[in-house]
């Protein structure tokens, strides 16, 4: 799981930050693995009065063939089994709002720079 957020968000998107953090310790994590290759991930964690998930990725080579939607169902899920009725916030990055709104997350606010790439919060109640 770890190789395909640093494969992900390190090296094709070039981010340079600390991709590994503290809140790894804590969250609930969810994937897709077959055949030892981690496909698609997200990470999920209460934070305050809202659940929050982030580092959603999926491998270049899955890309196209149904994991994203796959995850998010697996992610909303999860959530409401074990948050019931709690909302979700989220920092979407701009190219994947269209996937959240499908999925009945809303913007709120604007637009913003996260790590150099344009985020936008979402929240899904």
């Amino acid at each position: 799981m770890e190789k395909l957020r640093i494969d992900t968000f390190v090296v094709e998107q070039q981010i340079n930050y600390h991709e590994l953090d503290a809140v790894d310790l804590t969250a609930d994590h969810l994937g897709f693995i077959e055949d030892g290759v981690c496909l698609a991930y997200a990470r999920i964690f209460k934070n305050g009065d809202a659940v929050h998930f982030g580092r959603v990725a999926t491998a270049l080579s899955a890309r196209g063939k149904g994991y994203g939607k796959a995850l998010m169902k697996a992610i909303l899920a999860h959530c409401e089994n074990k948050w019931p009725n709690v909302p979700i916030e989220i920092e979407a990055q701009h190219q994947v709002v269209g996937l959240y709104e499908k999925f009945g997350f809303k913007s709120v606010g604007d637009t913003f720079i996260l790590e150099g790439i344009v985020h936008q919060k979402m929240i899904k109640k």
